[in-house]
């Protein structure tokens, strides 16, 4: 009951755009893992070690406390991380898994995405948000950075102004950080023009990062003929405008 002018406490949940409070958190991951792993002892030990470390992120938690009750979670997870390994190309079949809990595929879901989005591995990384919804994980903030981040990388304007409006306006307890970057994304797309040396440019990075990753197959190939026509245009551009001065 409320006194006066006193004004309700804002209570964050998984279904808002607030980061939930570390113990929230770690009491949903504890029941998920007892449910898994059947009370086992031992894990219940390398849990409690897990959320001891106040200095981490709670997803990072999270995505170690998943791979700990679950083998095809930390292998999901491993096989992201490591470097030496070619990033994958199809988002799993265990993020896809309507038997799974929801929590569970959402949150490991941001994590793997997050590590794909680290290895500029955008497509994949999308394409996995793309099957959640920023209110399904516990770093709401986290989610729509990354997200905006693999769409401005992937020249999606629209896309990632909406994502960026909602990291900013949305997730209130977003870190400075992300604002500042999303600021800084929407800058530079104010100045994207869609058919001069820039937009080019932009493609040209495009394919070098994609050909960085080991994917030189048809979607790179196209965006190859899409950077030729372009500089064809420009070039005949240029040319006409030469014949024109010249004429005069």
């Amino acid at each position: 009951m409320l006194v006066g002018n006193e004004t309700p406490k804002r209570v964050a949940t998984f279904g808002s755009l607030e980061t939930p409070a570390p113990k929230a958190v770690q009491a949903k991951a504890d029941a998920w893992l007892k449910e898994v792993a059947k009370g086992d002892a031992a894990t219940t030990r390398q849990f409690e070690v897990i959320w001891s470390q106040d200095g981490r992120s709670i997803l990072d938690r999270l995505a170690d406390t998943f791979a700990l009750g679950n083998a095809d979670a930390a292998k999901l997870l491993s096989e992201a991380r490591d470097i030496a390994r070619v990033a994958p190309l199809e988002v799993p079949a265990l993020l896809k898994d309507a038997k799974q809990a929801e929590f569970f595929r959402a949150n490991l879901g941001l994590a793997y995405a997050r590590t794909l989005s680290t290895r500029r591995a955008h497509e994949e990384a999308l394409e996995v948000l793309k099957g959640f919804r920023p209110e399904q994980v516990v770093d709401p903030a986290g989610f729509l950075f990354h997200k905006a981040v693999c769409e401005h990388a992937l020249l999606s304007k629209d896309q990632a102004t909406k994502t960026i409006g909602r990291l900013i306006y949305e997730a209130v307890d977003s870190p400075e950080r992300y604002k500042t970057v999303g600021a800084l994304m929407m800058l530079d797309m104010q100045t994207w023009k869609a058919k001069d040396l820039g937009a080019v440019g932009r493609i040209m990075n495009n394919i070098e990062r994609r050909l960085e990753l080991v994917r030189a197959g048809p979607q790179t190939q196209k965006l190859q003929k899409e950077a030729v026509l372009r500089l064809d245009e420009l070039i005949k551009e240029l040319e006409n405008k030469a014949k024109k001065q010249g004429g005069s």
